[in-house]
């Protein structure tokens, strides 16, 4: 069963067709890979399903519902999250607060109530803070809950980052390069975490990665991109294998 259906995806800057009839449809549960050359288009097309850029052309579907035209936030309450290739952390807070932070789609209550500190007020800050420390169990960042997310090391920044976008409930995982900047070791652990929350969390996950090592290693189908076009969309092992792959990605 599709959870994202993309058809005919397009837009323009200033009269240059930055991504131009692009097509992908995703299955549930699975772990699918966007790929290409700096330039392609590839965070352009994050940034359509997010929201932070409406396209010219075409359909967004998740689960159903058309997307296009909703902003970043009602996006997010209908299922998509996402990180960013450079982290966006709320670094002078803490671990803990970064997490609740993206709990709070989930949970309402007035001005006045958190001014007085109301008793709905205290319930739903136990349960965040529960969740919150849930969630961060599966990264093992819960001794670290205290610390000020500046202090963390980079990988474990990266973690909090994914932790706090599966706090919205997503449906969908967007991943944008997160990878970049780490070392082989801090990669390999990273693998096993991605695979870890699709298994453990039912979650769909797209990723954009420039790691052909990591993308071969875990995405179960790829999409290559290049100059805004899909140069081919397959199986990981079919796409990798393409001349026209091998000629415009990996300069072969």
């Amino acid at each position: 069963m599709a959870i994202l259906e993309v058809k005919n995806l397009g837009i323009s800057f200033g009269g240059l067709r930055a991504v131009d009839s692009f097509e992908v449809t995703i299955k549930k549960g699975q772990l699918y890979g966007l790929i290409g050359p700096n330039g392609a288009g590839k965070t352009t097309v994050f940034n359509m399903l997010t929201g932070v850029y409406k396209p010219d052309d075409g359909t967004i579907k998740l689960d159903g519902v058309d997307l296009v035209g909703k902003s970043t936030m009602d996006i997010n309450k209908e299922g998509i999250a996402r990180t960013f290739q450079n982290i966006r952390l709320f670094k002078d807070q803490t671990v803990l607060d970064n997490v609740k932070i993206g709990l709070h789609n989930q949970y309402q209550y007035s001005t006045l109530t958190g001014i007085l500190r109301l008793p709905k007020y205290r319930k739903i800050e136990k349960e965040m803070n529960e969740k919150a420390e849930e969630l961060l169990k599966v990264f093992d960042l819960e001794d670290k809950k205290d610390y000020l997310a500046s202090n963390l090391p980079y990988g474990a920044q990266r973690k909090l980052e994914i932790a706090r976008a599966l706090a919205t409930n997503p449906k969908l995982l967007l991943l944008d390069e997160p990878a970049a900047g780490m070392n082989p070791n801090e990669t390999k652990e990273l693998m096993d975490t991605i695979r870890f929350v699709r298994d453990e969390f039912d979650m769909t996950i797209l990723l954009i990665e420039h790691d052909m090592k990591l993308v071969s290693g875990i995405c179960e189908e790829l999409t290559v991109l290049n100059f805004g076009q899909v140069l081919s969309q397959g199986k990981t092992s079919d796409v990798l294998n393409d001349p026209e792959v091998i000629k415009a990605y990996l300069g072969e």
